[in-house]
C-alpha cells in the first residue's frame, strides 16, 4: 500500500514557486464558496513521524483565510476528556457549515497507539474501527465532507531525517526520545497503519497517501486533493434533487406496545408519600456511591405534551446533590446547533464521570417531531435510528448508565391537563397553539413512537414505558426504575 509513497517524490523550487500562487487563489475562492453551501469540511492530517504533517497544516493556514479555519491538535487526553467517551473531544471540535476544520491527530491515533503498545489486540482494533466507520458515516450522511490525508515516509528516509536534525545544532531540538523510540517501532506502526487505512478507506471517506519526503511535493499534492474533493462535493450537491417529497403515513400495522399499557394505574396519596420518601432516600445513597465510583448517568425523558415529564424530573432532582446533575431542556435548535450534526448539541452535554445529565426531550426529536412535521427527510430520520443506537452504545461503552422513559397518557387526560394549565397563572405559558395543533397529529405521533421504541430499545439502553394518567403512579415508577438500574450497574 505504501510502496508508491516511498519512491522519494520531489518538486523543484522553481516548479513549486510557479504553482503556489494559482493554488492559493483557488483555495481562497473555494473557501469563499463554502459560505454559500450548507456543509462543513473536515481535514484529517495523519502519518508517520517526520512526514511533514505540521508543515502541511501551517501552509494550508497560510494559503487560506485562517478566519474560516479551525485547527486542532489532539494529544494525550486532558482530565476533562478522560471523564467522557473517547469521541467526545472530536465532536466538540467539529466545524460548522461553511467552515473548515483541520485535525492533526484524530480518532485514529489512540486505536493505532494502543495496538502498537500491546494495550489492545487486533480484535480490539477491529472493534474500534467499527465505531470509527460509524462515526464517519454519520458525519458524511449529514453532509460533512471528510478529507483524510496520510503523509508517509520510508524507514530509511525517516532515520536519515532524524540523523540530519541531530547533526545540526540549530535543529537538534526537533529530535526527542519519543521520536527515537517511534523509529524503533516503525515496522509495527506501518503494519498496523496499513490495516487501518485499508479498512477505513471508504467511498465517502477515502484516504490519500502522499509521499512526505519533500514538503514542497506533499503540500502541493494535499492542497490540490482538497480542492478536488471540495469541488466534487459541491458538484454532487448541485446535481442532487433539491426537494424531496416527505410523506408521513400512519403505520399499517396495529399499534401494540402503547395500546397494551394500562395507563389508568393509580396509587393512593398515602402510599405515594411513603414510596416517594423511600425511593428518593435510596436514590440519594445510590447517587453518592455512583459519584465515588465515577459511574455517570444519562436520563432521557420523552412523552406527550403535558405527560408529566417536568414533575417526574423534579422528583428525581430533589433527591440529588445539585452539584452532581444538570437538567437540559431541549427546544428548537439554535443557529449554531443547526450548523452542526444534529447529535452535536447532545455530545456537548455528555456528563463527566460520576455526574448525571437529565434531558427533558432529547435526540429522539429527529424520529418524532422532525419526522411527523416534515422537518427531516425520510432518509434522514430512517438512518437516525442507527445513528442514535451507535451514539448510545458509545456512551454505554464509556461507562454511562442510560435510562430512557416514555411517559404515556391518553388524549382525554391530555386535554384535561391543558385546560387545567390555562387556569393557573404560572402554568399558562406552557400551553401554546402548537400544543393543540399537535393533538390533530396524534395518530402520526403514535406511529412514530412505536417505531422509535421498537428500533432503539437495546440491551444497553432499553426504553421504559410509563403509565402516566396518574402523575403519582408515574413519578414512583420513574424513581424506582432509575434506582433499580443504578443499583444493578453499581453491583
Amino acid at each position: 500500500m505504501f510502496e508508491l509513497a516511498e519512491m522519494g517524490h520531489t518538486l523543484s523550487k522553481a516548479e513549486y514557486k510557479k504553482r503556489v500562487p494559482d493554488l492559493r487563489t483557488k483555495l481562497l475562492e473555494v473557501q469563499n464558496k463554502l459560505r454559500d453551501y450548507n456543509f462543513p469540511v473536515l481535514i484529517l492530517i495523519s502519518g508517520v513521524d517526520g512526514g511533514g504533517k505540521g508543515e502541511i497544516i501551517n501552509l494550508l493556514n497560510e494559503w487560506m483565510d485562517p478566519r474560516g479555519i479551525q485547527t486542532h491538535a489532539f494529544d494525550v487526553p486532558s482530565e476533562d476528556e478522560r471523564q467522557r467517551p473517547p469521541h467526545w473531544r472530536y465532536w466538540m471540535a467539529l466545524p460548522g457549515t461553511g467552515e473548515i476544520g483541520i485535525f492533526i491527530g484524530s480518532w485514529y491515533s489512540d486505536p493505532i497507539a494502543n495496538c502498537i503498545t500491546g494495550k489492545n489486540n487486533y480484535t480490539n482494533l477491529t472493534a474500534n474501527l467499527i465505531h470509527v466507520k460509524s462515526f464517519e458515516r454519520e458525519l458524511a450522511d449529514d453532509g460533512t465532507l471528510i478529507i483524510k490525508c496520510w503523509a508517509h515516509m520510508s524507514k530509511e528516509r525517516q532515520k536519515e531525517k532524524l540523523e540530519n536534525y541531530q547533526k545540526d545544532p540549530g535543529t537538534q531540538w526537533r529530535v526527542t526520545e519519543k521520536d527515537l523510540k517511534h523509529l524503533e517501532l516503525y515496522d509495527k506502526f506501518v503494519s498496523i497503519a496499513e490495516r487501518v487505512i485499508r479498512e477505513t478507506s471508504t467511498g465517502h471517506c477515502p484516504w490519500l497517501i502522499v509521499d512526505g519526503t519533500d514538503i514542497k511535493h506533499s503540500s502541493i499534492t494535499v492542497a490540490e486533493h482538497i480542492l478536488d474533493r471540495i469541488y466534487s462535493h459541491i458538484n454532487s450537491l448541485a446535481n442532487k434533487a433539491q426537494t424531496e417529497e416527505v410523506k408521513t403515513e400512519r403505520a399499517e400495522k396495529e399499534l401494540s406496545l402503547l395500546k397494551s399499557l394500562d395507563i389508568n394505574k393509580t396509587i393512593s396519596k398515602t402510599n405515594y408519600n411513603n414510596k416517594l420518601e423511600k425511593y428518593q432516600g435510596k436514590l440519594n445513597q445510590l447517587a453518592r456511591e455512583a459519584r465515588l465510583k465515577n459511574c455517570s448517568s444519562t436520563l432521557v425523558f420523552e412523552g406527550w405534551d403535558a405527560g408529566g415529564k417536568g414533575g417526574a424530573i423534579r422528583r428525581i432532582t430533589h433527591a440529588l446533590d445539585a452539584r452532581q446533575y444538570r437538567v437540559i431542556p431541549i427546544a428548537a435548535p439554535t443557529d449554531e446547533e443547526k450548523a452542526h450534526h444534529y447529535l452535536w448539541r447532545f455530545w456537548r452535554h455528555v456528563p463527566k464521570a460520576g455526574h448525571i445529565t437529565i434531558y427533558d426531550r432529547s435526540w429522539y426529536g429527529r424520529v418524532l417531531v422532525e419526522r411527523v412535521e416534515g422537518l427531516a427527510s425520510k432518509e434522514e430520520w430512517l438512518r437516525a435510528y442507527t445513528e442514535i443506537n451507535d451514539f448510545e452504545e458509545e456512551l454505554f461503552d464509556a461507562g454511562t448508565l442510560i435510562v430512557k422513559y416514555w411517559l404515556h397518557i391518553d388524549q382525554d387526560e391530555q386535554e384535561r391537563r391543558f385546560k387545567e394549565r390555562e387556569k393557573i397563572s404560572y402554568k399558562k405559558h406552557k400551553i401554546t397553539e402548537d400544543d393543540y395543533r399537535n393533538r390533530k397529529m396524534w395518530n402520526h405521533y403514535e406511529a412514530a413512537v412505536e417505531d422509535m421504541v421498537t428500533r432503539t430499545s437495546t440491551e444497553y439502553a432499553p426504553w421504559h414505558l410509563i403509565e402516566a394518567n396518574d402523575k403519582h403512579y408515574a413519578r414512583i415508577k420513574v424513581l424506582k426504575t432509575y434506582c433499580d438500574a443504578l443499583e444493578k450497574r453499581l453491583n
